[in-house]
């Protein structure tokens, strides 16, 4: 996998641009409803019970799947469109609303792995306004980090629980769970209906895990949502761009806005858990 020296002018601002659009409920969400009709990424609509959503290569698949396998029965969940305005919308309509969040460094690499035509100094960019304009609805939200929602998911779905007054299955996290969470992203490339339908709560476990029997025999196409050996070696190549002096300020600003996030799940698990 090989990244452009340079992305085009014209890539750039397209990315800037749709970066601000997707700020903007009223602007945003009815034209990601024409380009998204299902069945993922879903767009928060009349039929959502859930939000759960975060900036780009967050792991917000990983947090859908391990949701819907511990859930009896789907649930109508608002994901993947990697937008602010689905979240605030969420907050605005009072729904429980859960945020994947990741520090920069991982999000951000791991997006321009995947997407080469991306300026690293455009996806710091994108991910400071991202989580920025998050700010101001801090109340309605529950975030939950990276390494908390890969380690430990049915500690977060307690807090949804004890925020919104849910009663949301807890996802127990052994091996056995988190390896079939794994196996389900790693499937996520077919971009089988079964498979996207049952992230967004129209499809059952029954259903789910039938396609998957037959998309686990079936040839690949597509890159992996999982990390690879050779995406991996790219990151480590991306390095020397994100330590670069030029993107300084940038890569400043995106750890900040992250801290300032990352301490608002500490203060959930301070004030959500005391007395449980």
């Amino acid at each position: 996998m090989s990244r452009p020296d340079h992305p085009t002018p014209w890539r750039r601002l397209r990315h800037r641009a749709r970066t601000m659009a997707t700020e903007h409920p009223r602007l945003y969400l009815p034209f990601a409803r024409r380009k998204y009709p299902g069945p993922s990424p879903e767009v928060i609509s009349a039929h959502t019970e859930l939000v759960i959503d975060g900036y780009t290569r967050s792991g917000s698949t990983f947090a859908v799947y391990a949701f819907q396998l511990a859930q009896p029965r789907p649930v109508r969940v608002a994901h993947h469109l990697h937008a602010p305005a689905q979240l605030i919308a969420g907050v605005r309509a009072g729904l429980p609303v859960l945020v994947v969040l990741r520090h920069p460094r991982g999000a951000v690499l791991s997006q321009l792995a995947r997407e080469p035509d991306v300026a690293l100094a455009d996806a710091l960019f994108a991910y400071r306004r991202f989580h920025t304009h998050l700010l101001p609805w801090l109340t309605g939200l529950v975030v939950a980090d990276f390494e908390e929602v890969t380690t430990d998911f049915g500690a977060v779905i307690r807090r949804v629980n004890e925020r919104f007054g849910t009663g949301y299955a807890v996802f127990r996290h052994d091996e056995q769970a988190s390896s079939e969470v794994n196996a389900l992203v790693a499937l996520r490339s077919h971009l089988s209906p079964g498979m996207l339908g049952f992230e967004s709560g129209t499809v059952g476990q029954a259903e789910m895990r039938a396609e998957a029997r037959r998309l686990a025999r079936a040839p690949r196409d597509g890159a992996p949502w999982l990390p690879s050996a050779d995406r991996d070696r790219v990151k480590d190549a991306l390095l020397a761009q994100w330590n670069h002096p030029a993107v300084r300020r940038p890569r400043q600003a995106a750890e900040e806005i992250h801290a300032v996030l990352r301490a608002r799940t500490g203060q959930e698990r301070t004030v959500d858990g005391a007395g449980a």
